[in-house]
Order: C-alpha cells, then sequence, then structure tokens
C-alpha cells in the first residue's frame, strides 16, 4: 500500500507557473501508474495527466496538453506535475493517484492522496 500527500498548490496569475508535488510512502512510485485529476468547485473530478509505472509513457488531457509536464522522481520518490502558461479554468483541487492500470479513469486508481488547491486569478 502507497501513501500519498500533495504539496505546492497555492495562488498565482494567468500566465504564471506552478509545480505541485505528490510524496510517496510505503511502496516506490515506480510500482505504480501514476496520474494527476483535478476538481473545480461543482464539477466533476477530471483526468489532467498519466504517467506510466515505467515511466516511458505520458498523456495529457487536451485541455492542457502543452503547458503540463508530468514526471517522476525516483530517488525522491516523487511524482510533479509542471503547470505553465496557467488559465484561470485551471483553477482547482489537485489530485495525484496510483494504480494497477494505465487509464484515465478514476475509477482505475486506488490510491489518491488529500489534493492541493491551485488558484489561477485572471
Amino acid at each position: 500500500q502507497v501513501q500519498l500527500v500533495e504539496s505546492g498548490g497555492g495562488l498565482v496569475q494567468a500566465g504564471g507557473s506552478l509545480r505541485v508535488s505528490c510524496v510517496a510512502s510505503g511502496r516506490t512510485l515506480s510500482t505504480y501508474n501514476m496520474a494527476w485529476f483535478r476538481q473545480a468547485p461543482g464539477k466533476e473530478r477530471e483526468f489532467v495527466a498519466r504517467l506510466s509505472a515505467s515511466g516511458v509513457r505520458t498523456s495529457y488531457a487536451d485541455s492542457v496538453k502543452g503547458r503540463f509536464t508530468i514526471s517522476r522522481d525516483n530517488t525522491e520518490n516523487t511524482l510533479y506535475l509542471q503547470m505553465s502558461n496557467l488559465k484561470p479554468e485551471d483553477t482547482a483541487v489537485y489530485y495525484c493517484a496510483a494504480g494497477s492500470v494505465f487509464a484515465i479513469g478514476l475509477q482505475y486508481y486506488r490510491y489518491w492522496g488529500q489534493g492541493t488547491q491551485v488558484t489561477v486569478s485572471s
């Protein structure tokens, strides 16, 4: 079993950048396929980006493609989401998740962090 803790959220102006982190304990991240999801107020949680356990494959939601980058530091056992050219519509709570399937559906991810708030002002 793995425990996930996100950090790095905050308030940023539109066009700015922010990096959120997800530190894992209990198991190594390379054991899992990892993903970032987000949930805005009044909306359903949605897929943002994913990284395969091998670290080779990635994919992104169309809304963030070209602006966000998912990565992993095996020595730190940490997952990152680098966000650039942020827009007000990126405002949400960002969650990292770990699972056994390289998928975009929430149901495939068994372990979740508590989330970190990202707010983008216009």
